[in-house]
Parts: C-alpha cells; sequence; structure tokens
C-alpha cells in the first residue's frame, strides 16, 4: 500500500488544525502557504474530511477550519480511510494461497494497528519534540 499525496496532505492538514485547537479557524491559505502547498488541491481534500465529520467549516471574514473532536481522539487511520479507502497492501481473493494470503492479513492488520494507535496529539507532539532536538550551539 502506497500512500498518495492525498492521504499525506490529508495528515498535513489535519495536523496543522490539531496544532491550532482551541484557539479559532484556520484558514486552507494559511495551510497552503506555511507547508508549499496548492490551497486548491488542499480544498479538494476537506471536502471528505468534512463530511466524514472530522473537521467542521466556520464561514465568515475569519473563518476557516477547526477540529471537529479533541486531538487524541482522531486517529492517522481516521484520516487515511478517509481520503485513501480501506488499508490493505494488495488485493487477494478467497482463492489465493492461503500461506500468501495469511501474510497480507497480518501485513494489512499491523499497518491498521499502527494508523489506529496513533493520534493527532501523538503526531503533533512528535513534531514539536523532534524540532525541540535541532538547536545549534557554537563554541
Amino acid at each position: 500500500m502506497k500512500i498518495s499525496t492525498k492521504g499525506r496532505y490529508g495528515l498535513t492538514i489535519m495536523m496543522e488544525l490539531a496544532l491550532k485547537f482551541g484557539e479559532g479557524p484556520t484558514s486552507l491559505k494559511s495551510i497552503a502557504e506555511k507547508n508549499g502547498l496548492s490551497e486548491h488541491y488542499l480544498e479538494q481534500l476537506i471536502a471528505p474530511l468534512r463530511n466524514a465529520g472530522l473537521v467542521k467549516s466556520i464561514r465568515g471574514a475569519y473563518g476557516g477550519y477547526i477540529l471537529s473532536r479533541e486531538t487524541n481522539t482522531i486517529t492517522a487511520g481516521d484520516i487515511i480511510r478517509v481520503l485513501e479507502g480501506p488499508i490493505s497492501p494488495v488485493d487477494f481473493t478467497e482463492e489465493d494461497d492461503p500461506a500468501k494470503r495469511d501474510l497480507w492479513l497480518r501485513i494489512r492488520d499491523s499497518i491498521a494497528d499502527v494508523l489506529d494507535s496513533t493520534t493527532l496529539s501523538d503526531l503533533i507532539n512528535f513534531k514539536e519534540e523532534s524540532q525541540a532536538d535541532n538547536y545549534m550551539f557554537y563554541i
């Protein structure tokens, strides 16, 4: 399974909204500019996220998008499934060799386990921790 730009950019949108959680709406324009992405493409991605109930839109001059739930209740799996569809490394049928089918099922379940156990809180905390380690000291 290869995650396309839809999944990767969708995670970017959601992480940016998570970083601003509780501070009010964030515009797609600001997310696009900050991350060097196409605002038009982000507009296409936000619709399924809104339809799935992961984000809410706020109208008006100071409008934008906010998360619909707490950051620790939205998982990477929620986002990837909305934008990419079911998680499966390969398409297989019941006629496939049982040993290979078992392998594909275990791989699928492992991927799903990682995605479903990683919340937006985890992702933004990891991002903040990795940026904190980037200090440069001069002697």
